[in-house]
């Protein structure tokens, strides 16, 4: 017997529990169902990040990320204070390793005015009091609003607060296909009034059964981190790079987690299959096939200077490597304090197959029947409540029947 519900939501991640939370405060009475092909919330991006709440400069001001991030930041970090929730008000500083990285420097700064983002511009006598251990050349820039969660406590926080409100979590329950508005998940057959996509590394193949996404396709990114265990005193604050503003990777950095230990990563290793978490685990021979499609393509073509950066990331993978590449940030740690790896995530970075050029923003479509978010790649988590607020108005505005694009 077909299960009824005026809105379903694909993927318990933070997105598809924010969203859930934002329709049942605006519209407490209808019902809403999340499916979930895990046992849990978060077992794959949302509680595989590195829990950072970003301040919102590195990005476009015509960009939704810069739209929601400063504004994220800072309703993610009353929804903690609220829910008694750990978080790390330790900031971040973002220093420069030659003088070629200074002009970069300084469109991060212009971005973060833009932006209206506090970030604040330091020399190495001010880096010296916030943080002893980095080092910059010249300049550096301090971001006092940058902090640290625990993304699988917080989602764990959601899933209880809206099932509370009357949510239904289906878990083991993966999204299968679809005619016209009926869904066939796992066991289920759920009819939905509209249905919502927030699948991650699956959203865009979702999206193709509904008619959106052809223009793109998710090439994944696998992001490993590894502990430093021989104190948590000597790095005060998170310590980032500057990055490369062509890409979406932060490039490797140091992060002060919520209970003040400190790791360094991701890397952006490119993977050749959605959950290629590790070894052949999860190895899907269709995904295998496509993926290095365009994988390939993009290493003859050399679109966006993707064969410099496959290989200088797939050199990550050896260790020594790793932790000098770190330690150009902070050259006085002990090289020999490093530990062990910690659980691996998968970025599920879109690709633009027209452009062949990664997309930076998140991007949106859908009609008055169903919605897709795709590219909800970092700061996504930062973002997510008042994303998902901007979700939900597009959803009952859009209800009418005129087709979504944003983004």
């Amino acid at each position: 017997m077909a299960k009824n519900y005026d809105y379903l939501i694909v993927g318990a991640g933070i997105i598809g529990l924010t969203i859930a939370r934002e329709i049942k405060r605006r519209l407490p009475d209808c019902s809403v169902c999340i499916i979930e092909k895990e046992r849990e919330v978060a077992l794959h991006a949302s509680g595989r990040n590195s829990g950072v709440l970003h301040a919102g400069f590195y990005y476009t001001a015509d960009s939704l990320k810069a739209r929601f991030a400063r504004e994220g930041n800072l309703a993610m970090t009353a929804y903690c204070e609220e829910n008694g929730l750990k978080i790390n008000r330790c900031g971040k500083v973002v220093v420069t390793t030659c003088e070629e990285e200074l002009e970069s420097l300084e469109e991060l700064k212009r971005r973060g005015d833009r932006n209206g983002v506090e970030l604040v511009p330091i020399d190495e006598k001010h880096l010296f009091m916030i943080e002893p251990n980095a080092r910059t050349v010249e300049k550096a820039l301090f971001s006092p609003l940058t902090s640290t969660v625990d993304p699988v406590e917080v989602c764990l926080a959601l899933k209880q607060e809206i099932e509370r409100k009357g949510v239904e979590i289906l878990f083991e329950c993966p999204f299968e296909g679809c005619r016209e508005q009926t869904v066939f998940a796992g066991k289920e057959t759920i009819h939905a009034g509209f249905l919502v996509n927030s699948a991650g590394l699956y959203a865009d193949s979702i999206a193709k059964q509904f008619g959106f996404g052809f223009d793109y396709t998710i090439i994944p990114f696998k992001g490993i981190y590894l502990k430093y265990e021989k104190n948590k005193t000597d790095i005060r604050t998170n310590i980032y790079p500057v990055p490369n503003l062509n890409n979406p990777f932060l490039g490797v950095h140091f992060t002060k987690t919520v209970d003040g230990s400190i790791k360094i990563g991701p890397t952006a290793i490119p993977t050749l299959w959605r959950e290629n978490y590790n070894g052949l685990q999860n190895l899907s021979m269709p995904e295998l096939a496509n993926i290095l499609y365009y994988e390939s393509k993009l290493f003859l073509t050399n679109a966006f200077g993707f064969r410099s950066l496959a290989m200088e990331e797939m050199k990550k993978y050896i260790r020594n490597h790793f932790i000098n590449l770190s330690l150009k940030l902070a050259p006085n740690l002990d090289k020999d304090g490093f530990g062990a790896f910690l659980r691996p995530g998968i970025r599920a970075q879109l690709l633009n197959k027209k452009t062949m050029s990664l997309v930076q923003d998140f991007i949106v479509e859908g009609d008055d029947r169903s919605i897709h978010i795709l590219n909800s790649v970092s700061p996504a988590f930062t973002c997510s409540i008042p994303f998902a607020e901007y979700i939900v108005k597009l959803i009952l505005e859009k209800q009418g029947g005129e087709q979504v694009e944003a983004g």
